[in-house]
C-alpha cells in the first residue's frame, strides 16, 4: 500500500490579513507536503481559516457587516495569498462550513456522553486578543504577555466545562513514553506545566452568538478553540477518500498555540475515543529588525511584499532559510535582500548561468531515478530547513563552483575533453541540487532541469536578478 502523509497548518484567525508569521508556517508545511509527494507518498495537506468567536463578531460590527459576510470577505485573502506563493494545499477548510459544524457537534456530543462535560461558573481572567481564558501563572504583571494590558479582562460567566484534569495523567504518560511534542524544549515546557497542576476549562460560552450551538444546551455556543481544533479531524470525515488519513502525521503550529494543540486537543480526542495525532511541531516567532512584529509599529511584512520583491521562489527560499524552527528568527527586508543576493543571485543563479552558457550543446549525464539524500529528508522532516538547504549547497552547489574555479573551463578549447567532463559534472551536480531543492523552489528547479536535461542549453533569462 502507498504510504500516506497528512500535514496541517493551524487554521488562521480571520480577524487579520496574512502576514509573514502565517506565511512561514504555510510555506514550511508546503515544503513537507512536496517532499513527501517526491518520496512517492499519498499526501493530504490542509490549511484554512478559523471564523467563529467574539473577535470576529466585533470586527464584523466595525465594518458594518454580518459575521458571515465579514468572513466571506476575509477568507479569500488567505486563499489568494497562498495561491500567490505557490502553496499546494489539497483543501482549504473554513469553520463556517456546515459539514465542519456537523462534525464539531458530533465530536463534542461524544465528550458530553462520556461524562466529561459539566456546567459551572467561571470567574477569572480572559484575554480578548487570544480569545483564551488565563490563569494567574499565564499573566505577566497582570495581563497576557502577547497582547496590550486592556485586552486582559475579568470574566464571570456560567459555561459548560471540559474535564481536562481527568486526562492529565494519560497525557504525561504519553509524552514521557511515546512523545508527540517537538522540538524538545516545547516537550519539557508542556510536561512541567502538566505536572504543576491543570484546571478544567470552559467548553462553551454564554452571550457569544457567533459560534456553533451546543447541541445539548442551545443557550450556549462552543468556545472557539474547541470548534477550531476539530478542523484537522473534521476535514477527514467529510472529504471523500480522506477518512483513512487520520490520525494526522504532523500538526505544524506557532508557539502561541502550543498548549491548545498539545494538551487540550489531545485530551478532547482521548475523551471522544479518537486516535491522537502522531506529531506536533511548534516553531518560534519572527522578530523584525530586533522588534516584535506589530501593526502599531508598522513593521508587519506581508507575503505580497516578499513576492513583489523576490518573486515567488525567492520568497519561499528566504522563508525556508530563516524559518524560526526552535528559536525566534530576526529578519527584515534589508537582511532578506542580502541573503537573496548572496545565495541566489551570486551563487546558485550565477552558477547555473555559467554552466548553461559554457556547456551549450554538450550532452548531459543521464540521471537514472535520482534519490533524495537520507540526511536531507531527515532535516526537512525535523523542520531544520536552513540546515537542509545548507546540505544541498555543500554537497552540490559549492562543489560545482569549486570545480569550475579549479579547472577554469572557459580557458580550455571547445574540444578539450577536460572541458566537457567538468561541465557535465557540474551540470549533473546542479540537477541533483534542483531535485533536492524542488520542494522549496519548484518553478525554478523545473527551469534548471529543463535547461540541463539531456543536452545543456543556455538559459533564456537569468534565474535570480540582483536586487538593490
Amino acid at each position: 500500500m502507498t504510504k500516506k502523509f497528512y500535514v496541517t497548518t493551524p487554521i488562521y484567525y480571520i480577524n487579520d490579513i496574512p502576514h509573514i508569521g502565517h506565511t512561514c508556517t504555510t510555506v514550511a508545511a508546503d515544503i513537507l507536503a512536496r517532499l513527501h509527494r517526491q518520496l512517492g507518498e499519498e499526501v493530504f495537506f490542509l490549511t484554512g481559516t478559523d471564523e467563529h468567536g467574539q473577535k470576529v463578531a466585533e470586527c464584523a460590527v466595525k465594518e458594518g457587516l454580518e459575521p458571515q459576510a465579514y468572513c466571506d470577505k476575509i477568507a479569500p485573502t488567505f486563499i489568494e495569498a497562498w495561491k500567490n506563493i505557490n502553496i499546494s494545499n489539497d483543501f482549504f477548510i473554513r469553520t463556517t462550513d456546515s459539514r465542519h459544524i456537523a462534525v464539531v457537534q458530533e465530536l463534542l456530543q461524544k465528550i458530553y456522553d462520556a461524562g466529561d462535560a459539566y456546567k459551572a461558573k467561571y470567574e477569572g481572567y480572559y484575554c480578548i486578543g487570544c480569545e483564551s481564558f488565563k490563569t494567574e501563572t499565564d499573566l505577566v504583571e497582570g495581563h497576557c504577555p502577547l497582547h496590550p494590558p486592556e485586552k486582559t479582562v475579568k470574566k464571570s460567566e456560567e459555561n459548560w466545562f471540559f474535564k481536562l484534569s481527568k486526562y492529565v495523567p494519560q497525557l504525561i504518560e504519553k509524552i514521557e513514553n511515546d512523545n508527540y511534542i517537538f522540538p524538545e524544549g516545547k516537550r519539557s515546557e508542556i510536561l512541567a506545566k502538566l505536572k504543576a497542576g491543570v484546571n478544567d476549562i470552559s467548553l462553551s460560552r454564554e452571550n457569544v452568538e457567533w459560534g456553533i450551538p451546543v447541541p445539548w444546551d442551545k443557550s450556549q455556543t462552543f468556545y472557539v478553540w474547541f470548534d477550531a481544533l476539530i478542523n484537522y479531524y473534521s476535514a477527514t470525515r467529510f472529504l471523500e477518500g480522506k477518512a483513512d488519513f487520520w490520525p494526522a502525521d504532523l500538526h505544524l503550529l506557532g508557539k502561541e498555540i502550543l498548549w491548545f494543540h498539545t494538551v487540550i486537543w489531545q485530551a478532547m480526542l482521548l475523551s471522544a475515543n479518537i486516535a491522537l495525532p502522531k506529531k506536533t511541531f511548534t516553531h518560534s516567532f519572527y522578530m523584525i529588525d530586533g522588534q516584535k512584529m506589530s501593526k502599531s509599529l508598522g513593521n508587519v511584512i506581508s507575503p505580497k511584499q516578499l513576492t513583489d520583491l523576490f518573486e515567488v521562489d525567492g520568497a519561499r527560499y528566504l522563508i525556508a532559510r530563516s524559518f524560526p524552527s526552535e528559536n525566534d528568527s530576526d529578519v527584515g527586508i534589508v537582511r532578506f535582500k542580502e541573503k537573496y543576493n548572496a545565495d541566489l543571485a551570486n551563487n546558485l543563479g550565477n552558477l547555473v548561468s555559467r554552466v548553461a552558457k559554457l556547456g551549450a550543446g554538450i550532452k548531459s549525464i543521464k540521471i537514472s531515478e535520482p534519490k533524495l539524500g537520507e540526511e536531507y529528508v531527515k532535516l526537512i522532516d525535523n523542520l531544520k530547513l536552513d540546515e537542509a538547504i545548507g546540505w544541498v549547497f555543500e554537497n552540490y552547489i559549492d562543489k560545482s563552483n569549486n570545480r569550475l574555479n579549479e579547472i577554469a573551463p572557459w580557458k580550455l578549447a571547445a574540444d578539450d575533453p577536460k572541458r566537457t567532463e567538468v561541465l557535465q559534472e557540474c551540470a549533473n551536480n546542479i540537477r541533483l541540487a534542483a531535485f533536492h531543492l524542488y520542494p522549496i523552489m519548484p518553478d525554478t528547479c523545473e527551469k534548471i532541469e529543463s535547461c540541463l536535461n539531456e543536452e545543456i542549453k543556455p538559459l533564456e533569462t537569468g534565474l535570480f536578478p540582483r536586487i538593490k
